[in-house]
């Protein structure tokens, strides 16, 4: 790829070669379950092995964004040699395949319908399809990536200097954008992430790309953040959303709703990162995805209950908008 690619400078998971890549009849997708102990990828040699890798949580946040995009491509791949009419009819029930690996992901559907009309124009044209989903995808991440910068100019702004940050799972782009900001804003800010269990995507991923940009980084257990607001002169709470309802309800990893809770007890604002999704016009439209309760038993693959001892694993919480002090999008506050 020739042009400007808005992942320049950013840590080495959120580049998109290390998101998720097609080439060449396959799939490459980072394994964030063990990324950074291990640097693993998950090779897809079908768009259904892909959709999979995105259920298993091989990638999460918005890598599912990237890897539904070059599983498309893949799919073009897939169907290379058929009609152009059976292409674009193979095309379409992998575009339903993917858009369905997460329940909660509205934007998927949009991830794969940009892709199908990048296949229909080069169905049209006579190019090749599956470079041109890929070519498709990249514009695509360098829009996204590009409006996530501006929304963290937006956020940063409200940071204090020398402010103390607390988050909230894995916000993906957002947090390599709001240190981007930071560090261009001359602003030093310290961390503190939650581990969020049981995938522990804070622990392993906000801490490890606060720490790869040069960020003093703290990792807490899921229950110490009312404990640590009090102690550390927490400034602001802040978290990216898996969605925003018009309603004002935040989606986002189960846990955020509780901290919310305590910073607004604290008084510490709550800033939630993205855009209302038309696609929820309430929160009764959210399906809560219930993820397998075994994973509540274990740490990283280590059982820590007794055997017969049940598990409840909601992915997800809504938390009201009484609780939000803003949404930080990329045209403000």
């Amino acid at each position: 790829m020739n042009e400007m690619r808005a992942d320049k400078g950013l840590a080495f998971m959120l580049q998109y070669e290390n998101v998720a890549w097609y080439d060449a009849g396959a799939v490459r997708i980072l394994d964030r379950r063990v990324y950074p102990g291990r640097i693993e990828f998950v090779t897809c040699r079908t768009h259904v092995e892909v959709m999979q890798a995105i259920r298993d949580m091989v990638t999460q946040s918005a890598g599912p964004y990237t890897a539904a995009g070059m599983g498309m491509a893949l799919a073009a791949w897939e169907c290379r040699e058929k009609t152009k009419q059976a292409q674009l009819v193979f095309l379409e029930q992998a575009a339903v395949c993917i858009a369905n690996a997460r329940p909660t992901r509205k934007r998927m559907e949009q991830v794969c319908s940009g892709c199908l009309t990048a296949a229909k124009e080069a169905l049209e044209s006579g190019a090749r399809v599956d470079e041109a989903i890929r070519a498709h995808v990249v514009r695509a991440n360098n829009s996204r990536y590009s409006k996530v910068n501006e929304i963290a100019k937006y956020l940063v702004a409200m940071f204090p200097q020398k402010g103390t940050v607390m988050t909230q799972c894995f916000g993906e782009t957002i947090v390599g954008m709001m240190l981007k900001e930071a560090k261009l804003a001359g602003k030093e800010v310290r961390l503190f992430c939650p581990e969020t269990r049981p995938y522990f995507q804070g622990a392993r991923l906000t801490a490890t790309v606060c720490h790869d940009m040069g960020f003093d980084v703290t990792v807490i257990t899921d229950n110490m953040p009312a404990f640590v607001m009090e102690r550390e002169g927490v400034d602001v709470f802040t978290c990216a959303a898996d969605a925003i309802c018009l309603d004002g309800y935040v989606v986002n990893k189960v846990g955020t709703f509780q901290i919310a809770i305590c910073a607004s007890h604290f008084g510490i604002p709550t800033f939630v990162t993205g855009a209302p999704d038309a696609g929820h016009p309430t929160k009764d439209t959210v399906t809560i995805e219930m993820r397998d309760p075994e994973f509540t038993l274990q740490a990283m693959g280590i059982r820590t209950a007794a055997e017969g001892v049940k598990g409840y694993y909601p992915a997800f919480d809504l938390t009201p908008p009484h609780l939000i002090s803003g949404i930080v999008t990329d045209r403000g506050v």
